[in-house]
């Protein structure tokens, strides 16, 4: 693939990253009753969003479709988040829900900063901002108080 491909495919990577972290807050917050893990929730999909628009942003300056998640994966986001809170809908089991999401997507970016070399600045910078607030998300005090209390 030439270097503007990959380029292309790692906006359209990131966008997905921090799409797909926006929609399992969404389809996780019907199932918190807890308001401090909803408020949480809430501030973590208000940086999600920021980052998704700058994304979004940069793709359209590039003439860059946006792909959204396909409708599969949308639904498979949705039906395992609510076979897994069916039963418990504590904040424990909350918490680890989201915190092997942030996870799985810190596995992901980091993967795609190792091809780094691959893309222009603006870019890289976009990477590292998600992948910076993935890691304030797992650092987080929501993550140790979450996991520390019933």
């Amino acid at each position: 693939m030439i270097k503007a491909e990959l380029n292309k495919k790692a906006l359209e990577d990131t966008y997905k990253n921090a799409h797909i972290a926006l929609q399992s807050i969404d389809d996780i917050l019907p199932n918190v009753n807890d308001d401090k893990l909803k408020d949480e929730l809430k501030e973590q999909r208000n940086g999600y969003q920021s980052v998704m628009d700058d994304v979004s942003k940069y793709m359209l300056e590039n003439n860059f479709e946006r792909k959204d998640i396909n409708i599969f994966k949308k639904v498979m986001l949705k039906s395992g988040i609510s076979m897994k809170t069916m039963f418990d809908k504590s904040k424990n089991n909350i918490a680890e829900m989201m915190l092997k999401g942030t996870l799985m997507g810190i596995i992901e970016l980091s993967a795609m900063k190792n091809e780094s070399v691959n893309y222009d600045d603006k870019t890289n910078d976009l990477i590292n901002n998600l992948l910076n607030l993935r890691h304030e998300v797992n650092r987080s005090d929501f993550s140790r108080k979450i996991m520390n209390k019933n």
